[in-house]
């Protein structure tokens, strides 16, 4: 019974939601304007964590709420996404993401580093940036909050609890934060 309860009010919530960027949408004249374009940037090296997240946030709704959810395969590239630069140059880098799920195990440059980079930069200080990863080490925990970390969250072992954790993660910075 709770299982259906919570997908009711799952599907409620996704409807209301969809009304009101309706409702919004109409009264701005129909659709996005210029850095209303809801994107989520998901940076992870590893294939298959890519695909889990991607079927997570489907799974969840997650995707259908947002215009896009961009990979980046590095730190570089993340970093190039956000500021408009190499690859990514065409982009236009007022259009922030709602927030960053960044894997702190990147090859090259560390999510770490990227975090440090996004912090100490005006354009992305106040970016919401939640670090994803598979350690539960105290210590890496502690570094990445003293990073400039919002959220530190550790990566289950099964898609499951893999899947819910992305479920509270898009719901909650979606839906709930306010951001600057």
């Amino acid at each position: 019974m709770a299982d259906g309860l919570g997908t009711i009010r799952g599907r409620f919530r996704r409807w209301l939601s969809r009304c009101i960027s309706g409702i919004i949408a109409a009264s701005n004249g129909g659709g996005n304007t210029v850095g209303e374009e809801r994107i989520i940037l998901l940076v992870e090296d590893d294939e298959d964590q890519v695909v889990l997240a991607m079927r997570a946030l489907r799974k969840h709704g997650i995707v259908a709420e947002v215009d896009d959810v961009a990979v980046a395969r590095s730190g570089e590239e993340a970093l190039d996404f956000l500021f408009g630069a190499g690859s990514h140059s065409g982009r236009d880098a007022n259009i922030a993401p709602e927030f960053v799920l960044l894997d702190v195990n990147l090859g090259g440059m560390s999510g770490l580093r990227v975090l440090e980079r996004l912090r100490e930069d005006d354009r992305t200080q106040l970016l919401p940036v939640i670090l994803f990863s598979s350690s539960k080490e105290h210590e890496d925990v502690v570094a990445g909050y003293e990073h400039g970390a919002n959220s530190y969250v550790a990566k289950p072992a099964n898609f499951e609890r893999f899947s819910e954790a992305m479920r509270y993660l898009g719901w909650y910075w979606l839906n709930f934060n306010e951001s600057p």
